[in-house]
């Protein structure tokens, strides 16, 4: 139970995540067209930590009615992600370090030109 509104919490479904995941790297001005590019181009762990180091910026967040609580910082590289507003200095981040690269690969497709394994497919 929520003790701020009295509403039961609502669970984040794997949509949820990635929608609020989309949302704290993808704020800033042709964010969009920068993913692409890297997508094209492939980045090791390395280049895309500081890409989403970048996209996350120092520290920011948003919330609404009805709408995903975002809390998000390039250090650390975490994204926070709850339906209810919540205290980031004590909740774990849904998306941390090395979970925050594996997911930008994957929403992305930012492939690691250094994974010998991709020569294969």
């Amino acid at each position: 139970m929520d003790t701020t509104t009295g509403k039961a919490d609502r669970p984040l479904t794997e949509a949820d995540k990635r929608e609020g995941f989309i949302r704290a790297t993808g704020g800033f001005a042709h964010a969009e067209q920068r993913w692409a590019e890297r997508a094209a181009r492939g980045m090791t762990d390395a280049e895309l930590a500081d890409a989403l180091a970048f996209e996350l910026g120092i520290f920011g967040g948003s919330s609404g009615p009805d709408s995903l609580s975002l809390v998000y910082q390039g250090a650390g590289l975490k994204i926070w992600i709850s339906w209810r507003i919540q205290n980031h200095l004590t909740a774990k981040p849904v998306f941390e370090g090395k979970r925050t690269i594996t997911m930008a690969r994957h929403v992305y497709g930012i492939k690691d030109p250094a994974d010998t394994q991709l020569a294969l497919f």
